[in-house]
């Protein structure tokens, strides 16, 4: 297994610019996660990393060397597609072997590594069938199969259970991460799905138009986005967003919003203008007593929690709270935010303006 690290990474097709000068680091046996809506680059920076498209600029090291001008072919990478690529006219036991056949390993070696690794994918019942008459989970365990079965030094892997029925799909992700664990490998999965990239991944990049917007573990992610996008691409529903016009300085633990001040984590940025206060629907409390009034315009009973629309001076907003509470549309309510969980922006840029070495904290002087 390997590290890999990205540099400065670009890719031009003609005019358009695909990735921005990226960078990041992918740490040896690491599930790390490229995560962003359609054309935001994430597919096209995995097919550089795996060789399949020479990149315009930057560099690329695995396991210490250089390879971003060599062909995939020398990057010891195994790749998985979304639409598994399996040979049809083979079954299961051939597709798995052929990369070793291709490799011109000897015949009892090849026996035994396709049956550690139909043992390992719970695969050993179906060896001997062909792929076309298989389930897609099946076929995408071949598809994993073939892969695992080189021992590369990382996998790539593009959506791979992006053509799975939802339940099907939420049940293969657990296996997928399970299988990681046990061969703490080093793995890089593409996907535009935030719950899944937040479920199986250690570390994750968040893409859009081309460029990194921002790399950590998940939970610092959610807790505290870098920018708007993030903010609003991460979570389900997603951050609110309150625009007011304001200053804020340096050090600043309050806001104002429509006259009303809020305490916030301790701003390690100044701005002026347009700003945006960010705060997830979980961190909102309604109470009769909070004087920052909020008309309740739809309620979603989700089970445990519902979720409740809500109108106040400053924009639209969303709350997660107690399916038991008595909430109605047309309540005016009391709105508290949880100051530790404020995320201020600056609206022309969209970054935070809280860095990540005073995350969460307060200052009251």
């Amino acid at each position: 297994m390997a590290q890999i690290i990205i540099k400065n990474l670009r890719k031009d097709f003609g005019d358009f610019t695909a990735v921005k000068a990226s960078s990041f680091t992918i740490e040896d046996g690491e599930f790390f996660m490229l995560l962003g809506p359609s054309g935001c680059g994430k597919t096209t920076t995995l097919r550089m990393i795996a060789g399949l498209e020479l990149p315009t600029a930057g560099e690329i090291y695995i396991d210490g060397e250089e390879v971003s001008q060599k062909r995939a072919s020398e990057r010891d990478i195994a790749f998985v597609f979304q639409m598994f690529a399996l040979y049809p006219h083979l079954n299961v036991r051939q597709n798995i072997s052929y990369p070793l056949k291709s490799q011109g390993m000897p015949k009892a070696q090849i026996k035994a590594k396709v049956a550690e690794v139909a043992q390992i994918l719970g695969i050993e019942d179906i060896l001997n069938k062909p792929v076309g008459g298989l389930s897609g989970g099946d076929r995408q365990r071949v598809a994993l199969g073939r892969a695992i079965v080189r021992e590369p030094k990382a996998f790539m892997m593009d959506e791979p259970l992006g053509a799975l029925d939802a339940e099907f799909r939420e049940h293969m992700s657990e296996e997928l991460r399970a299988l990681h664990d046990r061969m703490g490998a080093t793995t890089v999965y593409v996907t535009h799905d935030q719950l899944e990239a937040m479920q199986m991944g250690d570390k994750i990049v968040v893409m859009n138009h081309g460029s990194v917007e921002q790399f950590g573990v998940p939970q610092e992610i959610y807790d505290w986005p870098a920018t708007l996008f993030v903010a609003d691409f991460i979570g389900s529903p997603p951050m609110n967003f309150l625009d007011f016009q304001g200053e804020v300085a340096k050090g600043d633990t309050t806001v104002s919003l429509n006259g009303h001040t809020f305490e916030v984590p301790k701003q390690l940025q100044e701005a002026s203008g347009d700003l945006v206060f960010g705060i997830r629907p979980e961190h909102i409390t309604l109470n009769t007593i909070s004087r920052y009034k909020g008309e309740v315009l739809a309620t979603e009973y989700l089970g445990t929690t519902q979720i409740v629309t809500l109108r106040c001076a400053n924009g639209m907003l969303k709350a997660r709270i107690s399916a038991h509470d008595d909430i109605h549309v047309g309540d005016q309510v009391g709105l508290v935010f949880n100051a530790r969980t404020v995320t201020l922006f600056d609206k022309k840029s969209g970054a935070a303006l809280l860095s990540d070495a005073n995350k969460g904290v307060l200052d009251h002087g």
